[in-house]
């Protein structure tokens, strides 16, 4: 899961640390630094991630894993989450150099005066679901009224709240409004008709349990999937945020954006040819999850990236403009936007993530994907 709560974060553990770079004797000058080889230093950078390790961070773990980083000159440190850490506050306090966070999240808090940059938007899809059994009798969002339904809440509530919208659905008075716990258990116990879930996560939790009609594990054909990205009120979700002050001011820290976008692409690229090793660096990372649930998890993680419209991490117009719009018109059970006027032109930039594209291009790297397919997983009980 990768949810957080509007409070005052609690910065957990630092989970790994790149080695440093071994460098020969000869102190021959390093392409990727532009340092000597035998006095430079790797850069410190800390990556505060929205959640605990899983393959939703397959890409950074993997340019971690696989050296992307240290070619750039950088010593990276993923920071994970925990239950009440904000991302982007970590990184306003100087805590953490990036943070990846949901787009509509923190539009929120830039209105109220954070100074943040999207500078690579990592999932150019959405992966929230509404799902229900077959037998419930919903199949799109206009058959949602009169049902219970689950909202996490928190901000993760408001592809939901504008489908509902766009259908004529009041979530004031045509629905009962469940809050949902971040789990399926109130979904698989019947309490909820339509519950919230991630493509990548909750909806391969039904997936792992025992249907107790069959004696087997569920089906997809078990399930109707209600997917924002078909009805139309998607939001962007994982993007790489930086400090704006900073890369106003700091010529150094802009240039290390670069280097750190493009290994962090890199490493997506990683985990979209290698989704069976990317999913193992990551449980080696310390991930809890089950080997077949991390799997597919890599693997629907990889559908949100791939294939990539104008490059991996490029924010598209069109996109970020469906994020604010809705951001702007669709009014949660409180009544409450997220947003009430067009955030600053500071809020997203491409400048960094296009200049680390046309190096990776450089390289030989395959930024689009345009020939990307998903693997098959089966996943077990439990997702063992």
């Amino acid at each position: 899961m990768k949810h957080t709560r509007h409070t005052r974060p609690a910065t957990v553990a630092v989970l790994a640390t790149t080695a440093a770079l071994v460098l020969s004797a000869c102190g021959s000058e390093d392409p990727s630094t532009g340092t000597d080889g035998a006095d430079g230093d790797l850069t410190p950078v800390t990556l505060q991630l929205q959640w605990v390790a899983q393959a939703q961070f397959a890409g950074y773990y993997a340019a971690l894993d696989q050296g992307y980083y240290e070619e750039e000159g950088l010593d990276v440190t993923i920071q994970e989450a925990g239950t009440d850490t904000v991302p982007i506050d970590v990184l306003a306090a100087g805590e953490a150099d990036y943070a990846i966070s949901w787009v509509p999240k923190v539009l929120g808090s830039i209105e109220q005066g954070t100074e943040v940059t999207n500078v690579a938007q990592i999932f150019e899809r959405s992966g929230t679901l509404q799902i229900a059994f077959a037998d419930a009798g919903i199949d799109g969002p206009e058959d949602l009224a009169g049902k219970n339904v689950g909202s996490w809440g928190y901000g993760n509530e408001w592809e939901l709240f504008a489908g509902m919208q766009s259908a004529g659905v009041d979530p004031t008075g045509d629905v009962s409004l469940v809050q949902q716990a971040f789990d399926m258990n109130g979904f698989l116990a019947g309490d909820i008709d339509a519950a919230q879930a991630m493509t990548y996560n909750e909806y391969a939790q039904v997936l792992e349990t025992v249907n107790p009609d069959t004696g087997e594990l569920y089906q997809p054909e078990d399930l109707t999937v209600i997917d924002w990205n078909d009805v139309g009120t998607a939001m962007l979700q994982d993007a790489v945020w930086a400090d704006a002050a900073r890369l106003a001011d700091d010529e150094e820290y802009a240039e290390t954006t670069v280097r750190f976008v493009k290994a962090s692409l890199k490493g997506w690229v990683y985990a979209r040819d290698n989704a069976q090793e990317a999913a193992d660096v990551v449980t080696a990372s310390g991930s809890t999850l089950g080997t077949s649930h991390q799997l597919w998890q890599t693997n629907e993680v990889n559908k949100l990236v791939w294939p990539s419209t104008s490059g991996i991490g490029t924010i598209n117009a069109d996109q970020w403009e469906q994020t604010v719009d809705i951001a702007m018109s669709t009014a949660n059970e409180t009544g409450a936007t997220i947003i009430t006027t067009e955030p600053p032109t500071t809020a997203y930039s491409n400048d960094y993530v296009e200049q680390a594209i046309a190096e990776l291009e450089d390289e030989g790297v395959d930024v689009l994907g345009t020939d990307f397919a998903p693997i098959e997983v089966t996943l077990n009980e439990g997702g063992a």
